[in-house]
């Protein structure tokens, strides 16, 4: 695997974006693929991927618990 994959849970991370979560989701589609850039045929199966991931990692995120890690303040 990518050794420049950027850790996106903490305690490595504080706050995760959006665009964090998305940016990751499309290094590891574009890994798993082989395709930096999908060809026009396979774009719809490409963006569809990137955005499974990216929901798929959200949700992994939503309910890690991570020992020692400080509580986030509830806007």
């Amino acid at each position: 695997m990518c050794r420049s994959i950027k850790t996106l849970r903490e305690p490595y991370v504080p706050t995760v974006t959006p665009a964090d979560i998305e940016a990751a989701a499309l290094q590891y589609v574009r890994k798993v693929s082989g395709f930096r850039a999908p060809a026009a045929h396979n774009a719809a199966a490409f963006e569809a991927a990137v955005s499974a991931v990216t929901a798929a990692t959200a949700t992994l995120l939503d309910q890690l618990q991570v020992r020692g890690a400080r509580p986030t303040a509830a806007p």
